[in-house]
């Protein structure tokens, strides 16, 4: 017996020398690499802090550079960029201004000129554009799956790439692309502020993989699964402690909603640094535009006596009178804005309308927004086909990258402006459509739920709903409402969104920069 002991203590202390023997090389190898990792960041951090001084002192001040790798889009995301800018701008005339972006076959000039177009923003000096080469390692289409860690680690190596190009002093990101915050940090020296439109991953996305509720971001055949359901959630949570690491990094962190707020501040842990800077809409663009009927509103009480409720005095002609109502969407034709939701709502009001007066002829859908890629090419070809399918192709209209002076014109004359977005961040074109006296009718969620269809002085400012048949019901309402109380609405609206002008937009991001913007240009 004691020999056997003595025997499995030998093969005991020779299995401990073994792994000792193989242990000690991965240990000392694995501190050498560190070691020559972090020399290596700290060489770059070095070479880049070197570039920044030289161009510093060539250009004789400080620099502020925007990461926006689609500014030459037309959605909410390109007004903040504009109005940051202008801000900026007119407040530093000291500071030079560099925008990243991935748009290819366009100039500088070409850029300022369809932001005049778009927005009616023309900034009151020049900007550079550093023109990035590889967008497509952003583009959702290069990753059939694991979308989201795809698409950020491509941010890093676009973020990379703008870095190389060219060292600011404070680099703000105004898409969303948190992992490229501690690039820029850490490697590039730069002070770093965040605006977040939406946050890459949320709390309300891990309880639709949860309850395993198909959506266009969770597949049917995840979403039969339990066990796939559950290693997405997992992947989720990975992603998410991630996220909130690399968000974290910002110095300020600005978002768009009192939504966005509460799930940034649940991901990136900041709140002394986090504020609130409702979005910029150019509602003063539509102010000037009087809500019809406010000068004689009895008469047009009796106008829709007499016509029975078919006219509400909106519309083309010059003197008010039509026979069309018109039902404008704006938003850019992403998955996440649902048109289909729109195109069957509106075809079931169209089913329950009937071809009677006031019915199928006198009502129109315009679906009014951005394309920013060929995929979003292919989904409007998408949205075409399943208005065909449904058989109101003659009734709906679509309106691609229009100028400003279009959408203006589309929602003036329109009576209904429709949103159908899920935990839309905050909603530019809900505001747009309530400033330009157009009764919103927005989804029962996110923004407009918590931000911007509310009570204004104990006055309804529009309406919610949250599947086809509460929108088809609630644009039957409207479309029934007197003048009168249609008048009561748009009033009450348009009142409500003076504190989404572009005036508090810029003067709320100017005090939550100002801070930052001192301590680099003292």
């Amino acid at each position: 017996m004691a020999g056997h002991h003595h025997h499995f203590s030998l093969c005991f202390c020779d299995l401990m020398r073994l792994l000792w023997s193989l242990v000690m090389p991965c240990v000392f190898l694995s501190l050498a690499l560190t070691l020559l990792l972090l020399l290596v960041l700290l060489g770059l951090r070095v070479w880049l802090q070197g570039r920044r001084k030289t161009r510093r002192a060539r250009d004789g001040g400080p620099a502020v550079a925007f990461f926006h790798p689609y500014c030459h889009a037309g959605g909410g995301g390109e007004r903040v960029l504009w109005c940051s800018l202008r801000a900026l701008m007119n407040r530093y005339s000291n500071v030079s201004f560099v925008v990243y972006t991935g748009d290819q076959g366009v100039t500088g000039e070409q850029i300022l000129e369809g932001a005049r177009q778009r927005f009616n923003i023309t900034l009151p000096r020049p900007v550079t554009f550093v023109f990035l080469r590889h967008r497509g390692l952003v583009e959702a289409t290069s990753y059939p799956h694991f979308t989201l860690l795809g698409q950020s680690l491509g941010s890093m190596f676009l973020g990379w790439e703008a870095l190389t190009a060219f060292v600011p002093d404070l680099y703000i990101d105004s898409m969303g692309y948190a992992f490229t915050l501690p690039i820029f940090r850490y490697l590039g020296g730069c002070k770093v502020a965040s605006y977040v439109h939406y946050p890459t991953v949320s709390t309300d996305m891990l309880s639709v993989v949860r309850e395993r509720n198909p959506r266009f971001n969770n597949a049917d055949f995840i979403s039969r699964n339990p066990v796939l359901s559950a290693l997405k959630v997992l992947y989720y949570c990975l992603f998410a402690l991630l996220y909130g690491l690399a968000g974290s990094c910002s110095d300020v962190v600005m978002v768009n909603s009192t939504w966005t707020l509460g799930h940034i501040l649940a991901l990136w842990r900041c709140p002394s640094r986090t504020s609130v800077v409702y979005p910029p809409c150019d509602v003063r663009a539509f102010l000037d535009v009087p809500l019809e009927g406010e000068e004689d509103e009895d008469e047009l009480e009796e106008g829709w006596e007499e016509l029975g409720g078919e006219e509400d005095g909106r519309g083309g002609g010059a003197g008010g009178d039509r026979k069309c109502h018109s039902i404008v969407s704006v938003g850019q034709f992403r998955p996440e804005k649902d048109h289909p939701l729109q195109i069957r709502a509106f075809a079931l009001l169209l089913d329950r309308k009937g071809d009677g007066p006031g019915g199928r002829e006198a009502l129109r859908l315009v679906l009014i927004g951005g394309c920013r890629n060929q995929e979003d090419e292919d989904r409007v070809l998408m949205l075409r086909g399943l208005c065909q399918e449904l058989g109101v192709s003659d009734r709906v209209d679509f309106k691609l990258n229009v100028p400003f002076a279009e959408l203006k014109r589309e929602l003036v004359s329109a009576t209904i402006g429709l949103h159908t977005m899920w935990n839309e961040h905050f909603g530019i074109g809900v505001v747009e459509c309530m400033a330009a006296g157009t009764i919103v009718l927005a989804h029962k969620s996110g923004g407009p739920k918590l931000d911007i269809v509310v009570p204004h002085e104990g006055r309804q400012t529009g309406f919610l709903a949250d599947s086809e048949d509460s929108y088809a019901t609630a644009m039957e309402t409207i479309l029934a409402l007197t003048p009168s109380a249609k008048l009561e609405i748009r009033r009450a609206a348009r009142e409500s969104v003076a504190r989404f002008s572009d005036q508090e937009f810029e003067a709320c991001f100017l005090a939550a920069t100002e801070a930052l913007m001192n301590q680099m240009v003292r």
